[in-house]
């Protein structure tokens, strides 16, 4: 048994029984191809544990979201053997809760595990796309001798489903070749206009079933230091926010994932915005229609 401090949000049954919650977390403390900063694997538990402290009334919805039910699953234990199998497992885990008609919200963790719940969506959805919000645009084809690091997530993923990048600030020159080579327009954030967000044109490229992949190095690193691998100009809360209530005005959000929080690079304030940050967009994809 876990203690209520587990729960996201603290809940206790009946809003968090796995049977009849619309949503299930589920934590995946992985990270094992990060490159710089280490600690990716105690993101998902720093978020559960700052979630403790969120309200449950949300002032823009005018609701208490948790009505809704929030189960929270253990620890997907990862694989030691290597970044591909740890993949297939996020795979397996994310296909049986999608067959339970359940709203999946992964917790990370690293970004390579996103390559394992898209695969599980687009098994299930038609007409979707993934909506990578990411300092970086991970389209490398290996990086450090594996295909699947983090740094090569959205190359696996546009294998399976069409991918919409924003909020990008950073990328290498083979990925730049690649994206010209696939015709691919990612996001930009520029240096001469680092905070204006095509919120229209985003939303507008998007298909009608959407999944969302939001990796924290996507914020400024002025409000969101805790990550692997920060980059400067990024998106401030706001902002974000902006994005994301459009999205879910317009389109099918039908899960997301919150990943790269690593809470050793940053204080308190960094978890807790994550753990808002995925009430408010569990509020967003129910109620923000």
């Amino acid at each position: 048994m876990f203690s209520p401090s587990w729960s996201f949000a603290g809940l206790t049954p009946p809003h968090s029984d796995l049977v009849s919650s619309k949503v299930v977390i589920l934590p995946v403390p992985y990270d094992g191809t990060t490159e710089w900063h280490s600690g990716t694997r105690e993101g998902p538990r720093s978020i559960i544990e700052a979630s403790v402290y969120l309200e449950w009334y949300d002032i823009e919805l005018e609701r208490e979201i948790y009505e809704i039910g929030i189960h929270t699953l253990p620890e997907l234990q990862p694989s030691i053997n290597c970044a591909s199998d740890t993949i297939e497992r996020v795979y397996k885990a994310t296909k049986d809760l999608l067959e339970k008609a359940k709203f999946v919200v992964t917790l990370g963790g690293e970004h390579s595990i996103t390559a394992g719940t898209v695969r599980a969506f687009s098994e299930t959805y038609s007409n979707f796309c993934v909506l990578q919000l990411d300092a970086h645009t991970d389209l490398r084809d290996q990086y450090q001798g594996s295909k699947f690091s983090h740094a090569c997530v959205m190359r696996r993923v546009i294998d399976m489903c069409p991918i919409v990048q924003a909020g990008v600030r950073s990328m290498s020159l083979e990925e730049k070749q690649f994206i010209a080579s696939r015709g691919l327009q990612p996001f930009l954030l520029s240096d001469s206009s680092p905070h204006s967000v095509p919120v229209k044109e985003i939303v507008n490229s998007l298909s009608d079933n959407v999944y969302i992949s939001i990796d924290m190095d996507v914020f400024d690193p002025s409000i969101m230091p805790a990550v692997g691998t920060p980059e400067p100009g990024g998106l401030f809360w706001d902002e974000l926010l902006n994005l994301l209530k459009s999205v879910s005005q317009n389109k099918n959000i039908v899960g997301f994932d919150i990943v790269e929080l690593c809470p050793n690079q940053g204080p308190a304030s960094c978890p807790f915005t994550a753990a808002k940050l995925a009430y408010k967009l569990i509020g967003y994809s129910f109620y923000n229609k």
